[in-house]
């Protein structure tokens, strides 16, 4: 117990380490950035005297580690700073764009599971026969596909020649309207879980082939219990712990993958923010998304890691 409370406790105080360490990054290199804050919200036709009032209104003036200190203290108290003419908040379209990102991501996650254990689990049964043979091809061809060509190929089949899913139009809330949420996010969640589909099943497999081969397997289909029985209760359930510590350091980068999907399929997320702020010159917007997407990643990947450590009792004697 005391080990495990040491690896915990290792990981909470690596969280805002890496926090501050994300934030100084994003700071610095959007300070970088050749775009004049003043000018993208005022527009290209403002006066020098309204360029500086708004420099020394917003701190832009002031040398770069102060103004990290003053974004620093506005983060704390939820403050990310403002963008465009009409001084809207960053921390209200993040608020706004934040849970369609995260919704588009565990989509995916959940079918890619989904694909990942039926096919794992079938390959690993059927080794080195017919069925592992396609199942292996098929994952490679996961693997090799890259999530935002296939949402291309979806896009084309579905939407343009088929017409059964939208690939574009607004999201419905899912408490709503549940039929037109899934309709909606069918595409690029599957768009976005396939690559991972791939990858899973991979781990699945290898992970039922080396259980499978073990002794206690074969001492308790000695003893008469059924096949089922046994793959399912204990070959299944020791199998699957390394597949977990593999999603959960893909949970993060299917993060990352939903903001492309989010702008091919139209989706009012993270994805559209960056692009917007991109678009507009809105450098505290993209700052914001930045800096958000990447402490989001660092928070799941140490909870997943928290996680792992509870389930898997054979690190904790690290």
């Amino acid at each position: 117990m005391n080990n495990l409370l040491r690896l915990i406790g290792r990981r909470l105080v690596a969280l805002p380490i890496m926090i501050i360490g994300v934030t100084i990054l994003v700071f610095f290199l959007m300070s970088l950035s050749p775009i004049d804050q003043a000018y993208s919200v005022l527009g290209e036709g403002a006066s020098e005297a309204q360029v500086q009032q708004y420099r020394d209104e917003h701190g832009l003036n002031d040398p770069v580690v102060v103004q990290y200190g003053n974004f620093m203290a506005g983060l704390v108290h939820g403050d990310l700073g403002t963008y465009g003419a009409n001084n809207a908040s960053v921390a209200e379209r993040i608020s706004q764009a934040l849970p369609v990102t995260m919704q588009l991501t565990f989509a995916g996650l959940i079918i890619a599971v989904i694909i990942a254990v039926i096919l794992g689990v079938i390959s690993a049964l059927y080794r080195d026969k017919w069925p592992d043979q396609i199942i292996r091809v098929f994952s490679v061809a996961c693997i090799a596909t890259p999530s935002f060509w296939l949402a291309v190929l979806l896009i084309l089949l579905f939407s343009v020649n088929l017409g059964a899913f939208p690939a574009s139009g607004p999201l419905p809330v899912f408490a709503e309207n549940p039929l037109g949420w899934i309709t909606r996010m069918a595409l690029p969640s599957f768009a976005l879980g396939v690559p991972l589909a791939g990858q899973l099943t991979r781990v699945i497999r290898t992970s039922m082939v080396e259980e499978l081969d073990k002794d206690y397997v074969r001492t308790a289909l000695g003893a008469g219990i059924p096949k089922n029985v046994v793959i399912a209760r204990n070959v299944l359930r020791n199998a699957l712990i390394t597949p977990v510590t593999v999603l959960g350091m893909r949970i993060g980068y299917l993060i990352g993958g939903a903001v492309v999907i989010e702008v091919i399929f139209n989706l009012p997320g993270m994805g559209m923010a960056i692009v917007s702020g991109i678009q507009s010159n809105y450098v505290m917007l993209v700052q914001g998304v930045v800096l958000v997407v990447a402490i989001t990643f660092i928070i799941i990947n140490i909870i997943v890691d928290m996680l792992y450590i509870l389930i898997d009792p054979r690190i904790r004697t690290v």
